[in-house]
């Protein structure tokens, strides 16, 4: 399995979602992973960001308070929880990973995976 982003769907207003960014090639622990959202017609934005260095965790402010970040060891992966869902959400979400530290900026991440489709909609 190559970088993907898994979980999306469609939610009502105050829903919750919770993705997975996954990778069997690479020890997802070993590398900093963070997550976009890219809705129609918008530049693609950093949403949330943990660090494989220091453990430091990113949000974008419209999302901090709502979602959190974590990395399942057992699974190899980095999940996104999302609370409290809002149609602003809505947006294909995207996993990237980079060596770095944690970073918001589209180009400081070497890989990116397929997106997966979240809609907020009642």
């Amino acid at each position: 399995v190559q970088l993907q982003a898994s979980g999306g769907g469609l939610v009502q207003p105050g829903g919750s979602l919770r993705l997975s960014c996954a990778d069997s090639r690479f020890p997802m622990h070993e590398y900093t992973i963070g997550w976009f959202r890219q809705a129609p017609g918008k530049e693609r934005e950093g949403v949330s960001c943990i660090s494989s260095s220091d453990g430091s965790i990113y949000f974008l402010a419209s999302v901090e308070g709502r979602f959190t970040v974590a990395r399942d060891i057992s699974k190899n992966t980095v999940d996104l929880q999302m609370n409290s869902l809002k149609p602003d959400d809505t947006a294909v979400y995207y996993c990237a990973i980079q060596k770095g530290k944690c970073s918001s900026r589209v180009g400081d991440y070497d890989y990116w995976g397929q997106g997966t489709q979240v809609t907020v909609s009642s």
